[in-house]
């Protein structure tokens, strides 16, 4: 450390200078400090070392730079030895550090997210100019040990004090700031029905602790999408099902209802897969607004929510455990806030416990299962055990899962949540058998399916294109190329009509509609089959554009006739009532149910009758026949049209929850459609079209 002369350079380079001294205690609370983010747990007081690690680097690059420039002049006409070998590797060394831990900062102030292979330099050069520098001192101090033992004495005593008074400074922060207080207690009164060991009873939903969490560690979506971070994500998200499942309208009326006659405890059955923030705050045991907690009802199933579900089963009704987040200083402050900057800075230089947010769990359609799977009990229905909808097993038994070959099986999130162009942190994948870390893509978290109806009815932003998406969706209109090669084509469903050429007056024209589950994953339709209604409309107009026969209008209430062909589940309760208003906590079972498996067809046979000339009633046989008349006065062309429609809820549910006076009805989607001309002519006469 100090040359055999006695120039006036001494003050800069010897073991009794202030500069060298000033130095050597950077250097050490840098390496102290350095370590503990390496090697200490997740905790505040490490985070706030982070930050004077920071601080103290970036406004101590002058001194540094100033004693290793002039300590190596003082030392370049020597001839190398073991000394200023390791001299120069720590040097280089101390120089890599310095540089790669500038442009860290600067990402983590300035980017998005910090390079990984720029942290792991950084970390690896201040390794290696330990392992240089701690062997460089020891051996100079070492052959002059005589003389400047001491000096040295002073210089590490003076290093290592001022490293004290930096985690002294570091623990006092910490006292003074460490996070949010979450105050993880059930409310006053919190009625355990069905045991301690059960506090959210009857979903199977619980926590890691089994206790309550706070509302406020589970929430605070928008500050995943502030600065920058995972806006696109965020944005995604906002007019999701995910995001308005707790707000839902409908959810809210019948969960109401469901309190009103069983006590708000029973809302926790819903509570695992609608409101999970609520359910686990303990807000579902007494009366209060919709229900909810007020963070829960904006959020439905949040991204820390769902993100930090740790295991699940397949069982369904919520069967998952789901862990409290660890938090960042200033976790949920408002964006453009000295707070928020300063937590993203954290998130973005330190990033692996954000990181564990992402799990290859989520890959998983057993994941999904959790909550798209679902079933009633003796809990709830007070008889006994009853299967409602159930899209996992759906998918697990049909064509699309091939059980162990991932590039022949389609799974959930490669049809709900396909591959987008992507600029965010998230983008890429290399977990993937068909992609790479740097594909410049993510997965859509709009979560696309069949509800077009509440996003524009709560006007959420981005509403209105989601709507579009959606039903873009159902006709097929939306391409998938990550898997166009091990999917079909079209809309979800294909129709096909087959009717005769030509047809006589005074007989039978049989006409039979054909649907086929061309590209769902699950049932179609899928979901609570008592509230969402698919049905054939088939047309037949004359020349001049007369309806000579429709069956599946809906009237002027919106609602459908009798008689429509209709896919549905009827449930009933124990007395044999019919349970139209989702009153599933009576169901015990159903009168009716028709559905497609995937891949699977169905058929509906109508049957053109034309005995007087008059017009005759559908008749609605049970196995789907159907009845009209051709005019018998009459020949030339008809025209049969027949089309799919799907709507989210039906009216009289509608109605029930939100009012007739509303003047509310689901929009209805024209799925997929088939026509065909048949010629009609009087007995004897040549059936040619004109």
């Amino acid at each position: 450390m100090q040359p055999p002369d006695s120039s006036p350079l001494r003050f800069h380079r010897g073991w009794t200078n202030w500069l060298s001294r000033a130095v050597a205690a950077i250097l050490l609370f840098e390496i102290v400090s350095g370590l503990a983010i390496t090697l200490g747990p997740f905790h505040a007081s490490v985070e706030w070392g982070l930050l004077l690690h920071t601080a103290v680097g970036v406004l101590t690059i002058a001194p540094l730079v100033l004693y290793s420039v002039r300590h190596w002049k003082d030392y370049q006409g020597q001839a190398l030895s073991d000394v200023l070998l390791l001299g120069y590797v720590g040097l280089v060394s101390l120089a890599i550090c310095v540089l790669s831990g500038l442009v860290v900062t600067w990402q983590g102030l300035f980017g998005v997210q910090t390079a990984l292979w720029l942290r792991y330099t950084h970390l690896i050069s201040t390794l290696a100019a330990i392992a240089a520098s701690l062997p460089h001192i020891l051996i100079s101090w070492l052959r002059r040990r005589a003389d400047v033992s001491e000096a040295a004495a002073g210089w590490l005593r003076l290093s290592a004090a001022a490293t004290l008074a930096g985690l002294m400074l570091t623990a006092a922060l910490t006292s003074g700031y460490s996070g949010t207080k979450y105050r993880n207690e059930f409310p006053s009164g919190y009625n355990f029905i069905y045991g301690k060991d059960r506090p959210f009873a009857p979903s199977l939903a619980r926590t890691s602790t089994n206790g309550a969490l706070d509302p406020r560690s589970l929430a605070g979506s928008d500050t995943c999408g502030s600065s920058g971070c995972h806006t696109q994500i965020y944005d995604e998200w906002k007019p999701s099902a995910h995001r308005y499942a707790a707000m839902d309208p409908i959810f809210q009326g019948i969960q109401n209802v469901m309190a009103k006659q069983n006590g708000p405890e029973s809302t926790r059955y819903c509570g695992g897969c609608h409101d999970p923030i609520s359910l686990f705050s303990g807000t579902k045991n007494i009366f209060v607004e919709n229900l909810t907690g007020l963070a829960g009802f904006k959020e439905g199933i949040s991204c820390v929510a769902c993100h930090s579900i740790q295991k699940t089963d397949i069982q369904g009704n919520a069967n998952y455990t789901i862990t409290q987040p660890a938090e960042y200083l200033w976790q949920w402050s408002a964006d453009h806030t000295a707070g928020a900057v300063a937590r993203n800075f954290l998130i973005r230089t330190w990033p692996a416990p954000h990181n564990r947010l992402s799990k290859r769990v989520f890959k998983k359609p057993e994941y999904c299962a959790a909550c798209h799977k679902q079933f009633i009990d003796q809990e709830v229905n007070r008889v006994g055990w009853v299967q409602l909808q159930n899209q996992y097993d759906n998918w697990a038994a049909s064509h699309w899962n091939k059980k162990g070959d991932s590039r022949a099986t389609v799974e959930c999130r490669e049809c709900h949540m396909p591959l987008v162009e992507s600029s965010d942190p998230a983008a890429g994948d290399s977990s993937d058998y068909n992609r790479s870390a740097r594909d410049g893509k993510h997965r859509s978290h709009r979560f696309l399916a069949a509800n077009n109806f509440v996003p524009a009815l709560l006007n959420l932003d981005g509403g209105r294109k989601h709507v579009e998406l959606t039903e873009q969706w159902l006709r097929g209109g939306i391409e998938i190329p990550e898997i166009r090669k091990k999917w079909a084509e079209g809309p979800v469903v294909k129709i096909r009509l087959e009717a005769p050429r030509t047809a006589v007056l005074g007989q039978k024209l049989p006409v039979r509609v054909i649907l086929v589950s061309n590209k769902v994953g699950h049932d179609y339709p899928t979901g609570p089959l008592d509230m969402i209604q698919s049905w054939v409309e088939l047309r037949v107009e004359d020349e001049q554009g007369k309806a000579i026969f429709v069956s599946g209008r809906r009237d002027h209430r919106n609602f459908l006739e009798p008689g429509t062909f209709l896919f549905k589940a009827e449930p009933v309760d124990q007395y044999g009532n019919l349970i139209d208003r989702h009153n599933l906590w009576e169901m015990v079972g159903v009168r009716y149910r028709r559905s497609l498996f995937p891949g699977y067809s169905d058929t509906v046979e109508y049957n053109v009758m034309c005995p007087s000339g008059a017009l005759s009633a559908p008749a609605g046989g049970g196995k789907g026949d159907r009845e009209f008349s051709v005019p018998a006065h009459q020949s030339g062309k008809l025209k049969i049209t027949a089309t799919l429609h799907y709507r989210k809820i039906d009216q009289f549910l509608l109605n029930y929850v939100l009012g007739e006076k509303s003047g509310l009805t689901a929009p209805v989607v024209d799925i997929a459609s088939a026509a065909a001309t048949v010629c009609v002519s009087r007995r004897g006469e040549s059936a040619e079209c004109p």
